[in-house]
């Protein structure tokens, strides 16, 4: 036995002796309840060295079949959550309610202590095999909660910090969790904070999934946070009877319990039948109309929808849609906006859009992730013109770009004579350019930390005070920010505001990066005739070849849109005819560059899933610091050629290396 083990074992011992008494009542604390229950019911010794128990194929296939209806979207918001804390050493992992792992994002310089712990799909982790652990005592506990460190009951885990959150369905049975776990020296509880709101987000959207053949009513007593996180959801006949409802729902409706609500007419919850409320929603365009609580005459803002159409009865009369001119943004009838032009059947980009239309005239902020090049400004644009301010201004602003002498006289203006060198009539800033309308901030994350308070003031009070001023300027404005980086570890680093990160993030969309959009090849396509489509009018039309699109697909594409496009154009300018061929596509895209990548070689045995999870954020890494060895290895505190045999193992080509 280690010295660090014997310690941690008598550690455990003597704060159960202390704390706990064998028939006493159990402290108010959710760490000493899991030791006792590890100590006298599942009689685990804290020295326990084993293996981590981990099903087979057949049962985890199983295990995932059985919340097949909740994975798609688990997935999406796991993939959200990663990005935010991408980079933090965490992992993204899911379990059932029997604390079996069915799915797991991880970072690269989480690897050693996933490969110890046995933090993989297929990996069980109850109390009774983990002791005290971050999904195992969420499973028990039935509550968000953090176990850092020591507070883990096994010596083996007390290098983990573990942030989990429950998951439970219409009848309020616990069905699954959600975890981030990491080797983090803090338990930051932010990262808390983001696993519960993602967590809450899956439970949502698997609740309005389950019933969408019925009637719903979503309210809240905010009608900014109807279709958001904290909105109210209740499932209902078409008689008017309640279904179901969602934790919110309960928590504001002033219910403990989802059999209390069960049943109940609405007329017994609000003062409005569900006839009155499906109309008045219809004729207000879905947007929130107020209604009042029958017990205690809150006042609530909802919007009541009538079940969808089953996919199969509207599949028959469905008819291709009207070809769209060239560059148009949307069709004359108005049913496509330019959000809608976004994707072209990519499922992650699809849910973006479906998501961004829901808060898309609301007062909700929207933060965009993604990588540099993946559209993030195009995506803000668009959602400025599908909403009621597209005919108001947009104004766009990098943070990165402006010195940080001048940004603050760039946002907020400045009057004559507020500094030496001002303009004789003064200057209305960036804020106030986009009164009215949408105001883009891209690479926030890049903003200087005094002027963090500045905006979040603004953000907060809806007005500014121009540099020189003495009276401050009401402003209206629709507030969308981007970002390449992580957040969460500026502000652990000091470099970015806690309370300005909430205040920005009303809704986190994460842009993905070509190299994993579905939609590749039609994008390609699409993109190549509108560079075409200029001189489309003196030219014959542009076609390509199957070999040139099919490198043009499969290459990995570090800048994403961005450099996809400027190749296209550029091929566009030099093709020798009206065929692009694979003798047009620039050399790093010729050079070797096979289907796939060469992702899966025949001579080496596929990765398991522990090293697929490494090699796809190792990929990201890379991608993100431009394939710079010398910085991603300082990031992941490794020497450069420890990274060079971790991307030979992994089957990590550098491409702009490939010959």
């Amino acid at each position: 036995m280690s010295e660090l083990t014997g310690n941690h074992a008598r550690y455990v011992q003597s704060l159960l002796d202390g704390g706990v008494k064998p028939g006493g009542a159990v402290a108010d604390n959710s760490i000493m309840r899991s030791w006792w229950r590890c100590h006298s019911e599942h009689h685990l010794d804290p020295a326990n060295r084993d293996d981590p128990i981990i099903v087979g194929r057949d049962e985890l296939t199983g295990c995932q079949a059985g919340l097949a209806d909740l994975m798609p979207t688990a997935k999406i918001e796991m993939a959200n959550l990663y990005q935010q804390l991408a980079g933090s050493g965490y992992a993204i992992m899911l379990s059932n309610a029997d604390g079996v792992l069915l799915n797991y994002f991880g970072d690269p310089s989480f690897t050693h202590a996933a490969a110890k712990t046995g933090l993989m799909p297929g990996a069980i982790w109850t109390e009774q095999h983990q002791g005290t652990n971050g999904i195992g005592t969420c499973i028990c506990e039935r509550q968000p909660l953090v176990i850092h460190h020591k507070e883990h009951y096994l010596a083996r885990n007390i290098g983990l910090t573990c942030s989990a959150a429950p998951i439970f369905d219409h009848d309020g049975k616990l069905i699954a969790v959600l975890d981030a776990s990491g080797e983090s020296l803090l338990a930051q509880q932010h990262t808390l904070v983001l696993v519960n709101m993602s967590a809450q987000m899956i439970e949502n959207r698997a609740f309005l999934g389950r019933f969408s053949r019925d009637h719903t009513l979503r309210f809240h007593s905010r009608p900014e946070f109807v279709g958001t996180l904290g909105e109210g959801a209740i499932a209902l006949t078409a008689a008017g009877h309640v279904l179901a409802a969602n934790r919110s729902a309960l928590f504001q409706l002033g219910y403990r319990t989802p059999a209390e609500i069960r049943g109940r007419e609405i007329s017994e919850l609000f003062n409005t039948p569900l006839s009155l409320l499906l109309d008045r929603s219809s004729r207000n365009s879905f947007q929130p109309v107020p209604i009042f609580e029958a017990r205690r005459g809150g006042r609530f803002f909802a919007v009541a929808r009538h079940p969808e159409t089953p996919h199969g009865a509207i599949r028959a009369t469905l008819r291709p849609p009207p070809q769209l001119p060239r560059n148009a943004d949307f069709a004359a009838d108005g049913a496509r906006t330019p959000l809608d032009n976004l994707h072209l059947g990519d499922a992650a980009m699809a849910e973006n859009v479906r998501r961004a239309r829901l808060i898309l005239d609301r007062d909700v902020a929207i933060l965009l992730y993604g990588e540099t090049g993946t559209g993030k400004e195009l995506f803000a644009k668009a959602l400025h013109a599908s909403g009621d301010r597209a005919d108001k201004a947009f104004v766009a602003i990098n943070c990165a770009s402006i010195p940080e002498t001048l940004i603050e006289s760039e946002l907020f203006g400045y009057k004559a004579g507020a500094f030496t060198g001002a303009a004789r009539d003064g200057r209305r800033g960036k804020i106030f350019q986009a009164n009215g309308g949408t105001l883009f901030l891209d690479e926030i994350g890049d903003m200087p930390v005094p002027l963090q308070a500045r905006l979040l003031r603004v953000l907060e009070e809806r007005e500014i005070l121009p540099l020189g001023g003495e009276l401050a300027v009401k402003v209206d404005i629709k507030l969308i920010s981007a970002t390449h980086c992580n957040l969460l570890e500026k502000i652990a680093c000091g470099d970015f505001r806690e309370d300005l990160y909430y205040r920005l993030q009303g809704l986190s969309l994460l842009l993905p990066p070509l190299r994993r959009r579905a939609d590749r090849r039609a994008l390609i396509l699409q993109m190549l005739a509108d560079e075409h489509a200029g001189t489309a009018a003196v030219e014959p039309p542009l076609s390509i070849d199957s070999d040139a699109l099919n490198l043009l697909e499969h290459y990995r594409w570090p800048g994403n849109m961005r450099q996809l496009r400027n190749v296209l154009r550029t091929m566009v300018a030099l093709r020798e005819d009206s065929t692009i061929r694979v003798r047009d596509l620039p050399d790093i895209i010729r050079a070797g560059q096979a289907p796939n990548h060469a992702d899966c070689p025949l001579d080496k045995p596929p990765l398991n899933p522990l090293e697929s999870a490494e090699r796809e954020a190792l990929l990201r890494e890379l991608e993100g610091q431009h394939w710079n060895i010398t910085n991603v290895a300082r990031q992941l505190k490794i020497s450069r050629n420890t990274l060079y045999r971790k991307m030979q193992r992994l089957n990590v080509k550098d491409p702009n290396k490939l010959h």
